[in-house]
């Protein structure tokens, strides 16, 4: 079955605040590490929030340093019958607020500073971009997407498997992964999802196959084909008409696609199968070898074949 190869996860990067894009420092297909820059807002405005703020905790501050003052002259003069209670409960009161003032003035000079980080789009994770969605100068909403950016080392297969082969997929299936421009270039992956409901318009079901540890050559985008692998415990069956008795034993006809050619392979037998039209083979075969079906009285070893995709001449 083909397949595509796919980030298990991509993120859709976008700036915290509105702003006019200034740059964007990315294209697709640059891999980029966490906390690199991605792009920037004209940060004017945010930088101008951040002066407001320190003016605003420095009058604070020089407000409760008065109150701080203000407040032990009256409880001086209290303690010496100068002034009276009221007086001095009146300048506590506007110690406490004073402190408060200063305490949010602190929290909105953080916060300005916060913001101001915002000016910069940055990487959450290492990783590939994989789409861009603005340009410089384009002016854009907090929230709205900037860039595509995908995980390297999470990858998988993704397969949309016909209802008639559905029912036999499990999770945690193991499936042999084969480029399609190399077949001799494979990995082994795992079903580690499987879609709920078929397809409306095509009627197939999505899976996912795991491979997180194949080979870099597996790269994004890069198609595949996807044999499922044969339990060991289990043995395989093939039809009655694809085994030829030799020697007082018995032997399959194998065919190999890079030189379209057929070689005998001895098989071990484990009987027939409940159907009676075909017979389960113990060992002797690998997972993705292609058998011959038809008409292998006539095969020799070495013999050229014509494979069934290829166009009649």
């Amino acid at each position: 079955m083909p397949g595509i190869v796919r980030a298990r996860i991509e993120t859709d990067l976008a700036f915290r605040t509105l702003g006019r894009v200034v740059s964007r420092k990315v294209e697709v297909g640059d891999l980029v590490h966490k906390g690199d820059v991605l792009g920037e807002i004209d940060p004017l405005s945010l930088q101008l929030a951040v002066k407001s703020a320190e003016a605003d905790l420095r009058s604070a501050q020089a407000q409760l340093e008065n109150a701080v003052t203000t407040e032990m002259r009256k409880r001086k003069l209290m303690q010496s019958n100068a002034a009276s209670i009221a007086d001095h409960d009146l300048a506590e009161q506007q110690l406490k607020s004073a402190t408060a003032n200063a305490a949010k003035a602190a929290a909105s000079l953080a916060k300005a500073h916060e913001q101001l980080g915002y000016a910069a789009l940055r990487a959450e994770f290492d990783g590939v971009v994989t789409a861009t969605f603005v340009e410089m100068g384009q002016t854009v909403s907090a929230g709205q997407p900037v860039l595509k950016l995908a995980r390297l080392e999470q990858r998988d297969v993704v397969v949309d498997v016909p209802e008639a082969q559905f029912s036999n997929v499990r999770r945690n299936d193991r499936f042999n992964v084969a480029l399609q421009l190399d077949n001799r270039i494979r990995a082994t992956g795992f079903v580690r999802e499987i879609a709920p409901q078929a397809d409306p318009n095509t009627r197939t079901y999505r899976l996912k196959i795991g491979i997180d540890q194949a080979p870099d050559i597996f790269r994004l985008g890069a198609v595949v084909t996807t044999t499922p692998l044969v339990n060991e415990s289990t043995a395989i069956a093939l039809p009655v008409s694809a085994i030829q008795a030799k020697g007082g034993g018995s032997q399959v006809w194998v065919v190999d696609r890079s030189t379209a050619t057929v070689a005998a392979r001895a098989v071990e037998l484990d009987g027939p199968a409940p159907d009676g039209r075909s017979v389960k083979i113990l060992s002797g075969l690998r997972e993705g070898e292609e058998i011959v079906v038809a008409g292998i009285d006539e095969l020799a070893d070495g013999q050229k074949v014509k494979l069934a995709q290829e166009p009649s001449r």
